[in-house]
């Protein structure tokens, strides 16, 4: 009993770390970055990076990929844009 069960957490962990190094899938966006200037908002860069769609839901993905908890954002600061 005792070999089954370290070869069942073997092969798991052996999986476990295969995927790991799975690559996206060929469909997949790679993430862009922004960097802040002087002046910029979440809701100026949402405008003009995501135009065309509604700035709200652009606003809130960015806040979502980068754990904003409010809309200010620092001079030098690097943003992901999903």
């Amino acid at each position: 009993m005792r070999l089954a069960i370290t070869v069942c957490a073997i092969i798991i962990c052996s999986g476990a770390f295969i995927l790991g190094f799975a690559s996206p899938s060929h469909g997949a966006a790679t993430p862009r970055h922004y960097t802040v200037h002087a002046g910029d908002t979440l809701w100026g860069i949402a405008s003009s990076r995501y135009a065309g769609s509604d700035p709200r839901a652009a606003v809130l993905k960015i806040r979502a990929a980068n754990d904003l908890h409010s809309d200010t954002l620092a001079v030098g600061q690097t943003v992901v844009l999903p």
